[in-house]
């Protein structure tokens, strides 16, 4: 048999309401939520960060991609290495996402489900929602869309997210990190492991935190074939059939827990925060659990 796949065919306006709606109700359940009361405040978290504010807060190493109008020439003219002038955060923080848009990410194991696409470009924005909202900068990585404010760039991000991307694995976008600033990324992270390393440790060495996002459909846990099964992957570069798929069980769970601690253990050297979701359970928890963790994992 071949795994079912939906068709996906949110238009950006249909996917921004959706989001929206998942966003308008997260107050109410972060009030509900006895260990966020008082934490969060959508707009004035009430922390020190570097940021845009007036106020001096600290200096750093200036670091590739620094403008020159940074560098604070005073301090730097003590010693031998360049020195930027960080200002207390007052306002905005930029926060970058990459959504994977690869062909693997269009599976869903039961018409019932949302494809693992469908949520995650939901969670996506929504969390966007939540973060300009609270005043906050965000945008894509790479170079496409530069994190900005204000309603417009939530259409543009949802008109980018709705985009599909033709191979079966997408690779993390690593290019224009900002320095010191925060990222997302949602995924299955079920193609090449190596692109993940790279675009964590690119984004360490220039200060970034953020939060990685596993998504997975219920079945890629539980792997309930058996008998004579065809598995061909969503972009149809990938064929495999065989006579006893639960032979395949142990051996699939197996590289599929080595995958996790893989991750798991990537995020824990590059400080940032690993967290799973599965398309079978609750959108809105999975955004509460999102927005603190970005908001726990941001660099202070």
């Amino acid at each position: 048999m071949t795994a079912s796949v939906q068709p996906y065919a949110a238009e950006p306006k249909a996917l921004r309401s959706d989001a929206e709606a998942q966003a308008a109700r997260l107050p109410d359940l972060l009030a509900r939520a006895e260990h966020l009361a008082g934490a969060v405040l959508l707009g004035d978290h009430g922390r020190r960060r570097a940021g845009m504010g007036d106020d001096f807060w600290q200096y750093r190493p200036a670091q590739v991609g620094d403008s020159r109008r940074l560098i604070d020439h005073r301090r730097s003219a003590r010693g031998d290495q360049e020195f930027v002038r960080e200002r207390e955060w007052q306002i905005a923080q930029s926060v970058m996402l990459w959504i994977d848009q690869g062909a693997s990410m269009r599976f869903a194991s039961d018409a019932a489900l949302p494809l693992k696409a469908d949520r995650a470009r939901l969670l996506g924005l929504a969390t966007a929602i939540l973060l300009v909202r609270g005043g906050e900068r965000v945008g894509l990585t790479g170079t496409s869309l530069p994190p900005r404010r204000g309603n417009t760039q939530i259409l543009r991000l949802a008109e980018a997210f709705s985009a599909d991307a033709e191979h079966d694995y997408a690779p993390p976008e690593h290019r224009a990190m900002i320095p010191s600033a925060r990222a997302l990324f949602v995924s299955d992270f079920m193609g090449d492991v190596d692109e993940v390393k790279l675009a964590l440790t690119k984004a360490a060495d220039r200060g970034v935190r953020g939060v990685l996002l596993h998504v997975l459909d219920p079945s890629e846990e539980s792997f309930p074939f058996r008998g004579r099964t065809i598995f061909e992957s969503v972009g149809g570069s990938l064929v495999h059939e065989t006579l006893k798929a639960n032979d395949l069980k142990d051996r699939y769970l197996d590289r599929l827990a080595a995958r996790k601690e893989e991750l798991q253990q990537l995020c824990a050297l590059t400080s940032w925060q690993y967290g799973i979701h599965h398309t079978d359970a609750s959108a809105q928890s999975a955004l509460l659990w999102l927005y603190r963790a970005l908001d726990t994992g941001g660099v202070r």
